[in-house]
């Protein structure tokens, strides 16, 4: 399954465009890229208080319970400003090794200030590495941040090693009406407020953040794409209700 082949496939979009931020669909990637640039420097800080402060411990747990190991080579996509990727380096030790990607450059530099690792830019859909780079692919929620779910996720197989897992955390939609109005309010009201006291680019950030989590395909859709490239043993896992872990394996 190569980038050739993935090209004829229609895309599979993790949302419908959402033309509130941009007017097209072509414009999408520039804007994301646009406002996760400018937004970087406040990426951090925000999602420390929008978590409570429990996101690192959270991130290791996800790690952990996917089967990461000492010694494992981790492809950490969709960095951001490092988060996930600090947790790995932490389990994966002097041993392992964990090399980051982002689209965005601004992102980078705050990984950068945060954590010593090689790090990359460039797209997930064509990630600029060598076939079966790595042990271990991550993303944390950025899946609503891709331009095609199935693109993507040939890639994560194409870079994995046979018998390779790929862990990526996600927001999920909660199902009851009660939690759903309740984490609407939470991140799209009170965050993004809270965000406004860094710069106006952070608040859509937050804003975003939030239309693209309601607007997000279901579950079942991106456990098909997973199985539909290849994956074996795609699942959807976690802890709470609102937070998803995606696993799959490479077939060895």
């Amino acid at each position: 399954m190569g980038r050739e082949a993935d090209s004829k496939q229609p895309p599979v979009a993790p949302h419908p465009p959402l033309h509130a931020y941009y007017s097209e669909v072509d414009d999408r990637r520039r804007f994301v890229n646009r406002l996760f640039d400018r937004g970087a420097r406040h990426y951090t800080w925000i999602n420390h208080v929008m978590s409570f402060g429990t996101g690192v411990w959270y991130r290791r747990e996800a790690l952990l319970r996917a089967g990461l190991k000492p010694g494992m080579q981790v492809l950490d996509v969709c960095v951001g400003s490092g988060q996930v990727a600090r947790a790995a380096s932490g389990v994966v030790g002097t041993n392992g090794t964990v090399v980051a990607l982002d689209a965005s450059f601004g992102m980078l530099l705050e990984t950068r200030k945060r954590i010593a690792i090689p790090s990359m830019q460039g797209l997930v859909e064509a990630i600029p590495v060598v076939d079966e780079f790595a042990d271990f692919v991550t993303m944390g929620y950025a899946l609503r941040h891709l331009a095609d779910l199935r693109c993507a996720f040939s890639e994560f197989k194409r870079v994995l090693r046979p018998g390779g897992t790929l862990l990526m955390i996600e927001f999920a939609r909660p199902t009851s009406r009660a939690a759903y109005h309740a984490l609407k309010l939470y991140l799209h009201r009170i965050v993004p407020g809270i965000a406004r006291l860094g710069s106006r680019e952070a608040a859509t950030m937050m804003r975003y953040f939030w239309d693209t989590i309601e607007n997000c395909v279901p579950p079942r859709i991106i456990l098909d794409t997973l199985q539909e490239v290849g994956f074996e043993r795609a699942a959807k896992g976690g802890q709470i209700e609102l937070l998803a872990e995606y696993t799959a394996q490479k077939p060895v």
